[in-house]
């Protein structure tokens, strides 16, 4: 059945709308890991009236003064003399309320235990983790600690993907019995920022945790989230280990081409509870523009979602309903929903509210444990050559 103990969450209202931030509190903040996707975290940050950042931690010695320099709060007394998270969620000084990691993906579940063993809310980067093992792992310490615990899928807060799920729950598609679904970029291996995402030993899983968990929680957050059962994958490197790939660097393509040991490409079908079965592709690099819009099949409807070129939080043009009126066959047209909202800040914004006022995370694991599963089970059933069944553990 569809997870629903977080019902209800997945409506953001714009705080701008609403009440007040009550400042008179600060959330004492720290920042675990300063690569790039930190700044998105800090600049956000920036923005929160009640958010005070105290420190930032990274085992890289002096990336995290540089990380405070690139953003122009080096002179406001925040803590970088840590050579880890550990030294960091040790110093009492500190006082620390929430943190956010923003570490490679093979990093995520041991600074998110450690944290949450120590008290403190985690909000942590996508994707959850590398395998199913360690996000279970890291629920245990959450369930344990009763800290907030928050995935961070800022998509959720766009008005367009909210849209999708109130479609879906309308009931206008009648009974839901397949979806596809992906996405990807034509030459879009992420490199630009160093190698962190392509090396096995850092990144752990490709374009299938980076950019294909988006895609799935697109959809699955819009159906309910229901339970996933088996599911039949591939993977492929085929762009990755070619040192003739156009989109890396001028004279690292040999470099590049030993180091990447992660998917470019991954697809699979999956069965899910409740008889749908989703059809998924995802790429970082093709010879095509686009994988396939999303589709979503119903009894009574079906909705065309359409495809972005690189995926970026939101949908490729205004979507359209297929069903019928009054025995006919008709197509409607649901415009593009524009605001201005920035959606890091919605991520942040969302975070610090449930830390402060213990409310449930906004991008929960309860959900977020099964799109885990399916990235683990993809992998696990490239792997192996065959149909896999998807087990998550009781926690």
């Amino acid at each position: 059945m569809a997870d629903k103990s977080m019902e209800g969450l997945n409506t953001f209202t714009d705080q701008s709308a609403g009440p007040a931030i009550d400042t008179s509190k600060k959330v004492r903040y720290g920042i675990i890991g300063c690569g790039w996707i930190a700044d998105a975290h800090v600049k956000a940050l920036l923005n929160q009236p009640d958010a005070e950042i105290v420190a930032c931690a990274d085992i890289v010695p002096g990336r995290a003064d540089e990380f405070l320099k690139r953003n122009g709060i080096a002179d406001k007394g925040i803590k970088t003399n840590y050579a880890s998270h550990k030294e960091m969620l040790d110093d009492e000084s500190l006082k620390l309320d929430a943190v956010s990691i923003c570490t490679y993906n093979c990093q995520h579940a041991e600074p998110a235990i450690y944290a949450l063993n120590k008290g403190v809310h985690v909000l942590l980067e996508k994707p959850f983790t590398v395998t199913l093992d360690e996000a279970v792992e890291v629920m245990k310490a959450e369930k344990a600690s009763g800290k907030v615990l928050s995935i961070g899928f800022q998509p959720r807060m766009d008005a367009n993907m909210q849209q999708i799920k109130k479609i879906c729950e309308s009931g206008v598609l009648g009974n839901i019995y397949y979806i596809q679904t992906g996405g990807g970029r034509r030459r879009g291996i992420p490199t630009p920022h160093g190698t962190s995402f392509i090396e096995k030993d850092t990144a752990g899983v490709g374009a299938l945790g980076d950019i294909g968990c988006y895609s799935l929680d697109m959809v699955l957050n819009a159906i309910g989230y229901p339970k996933p059962l088996t599911v039949s994958g591939y993977k492929s490197d085929f762009f990755g280990k070619d040192p003739n790939y156009s989109g890396y660097k001028k004279g690292k393509g040999e470099e590049y081409a030993k180091l990447f040991g992660v998917d470019d490409f991954a697809a699979a079908f999956i069965r899910l509870e409740g008889g749908i079965v989703l059809d998924f592709r995802i790429a970082w690099a093709m010879n095509l523009d686009t994988p396939g819009d999303t589709i979503i099949m119903g009894t009574k409807g079906s909705l065309r979602i359409p495809s972005t070129e690189c995926w970026n939080g939101t949908v490729g043009g205004a979507m359209k309903l297929y069903h019928e009126v009054a025995g006919l066959q008709t197509e409607t047209e649901i415009p593009i929903i524009h605001k201005d909202s920035k959606l890091f800040d919605l991520k942040l914004r969302t975070f610090l509210d449930a830390c402060k006022n213990g409310t449930p995370a906004p991008v929960p694991t309860s959900q977020i444990i099964y799109n885990q599963a399916i990235i683990d089970g993809i992998a696990k059933s490239a792997e192996a050559g065959r149909e896999v069944e998807i087990v998550i553990p009781e926690i």
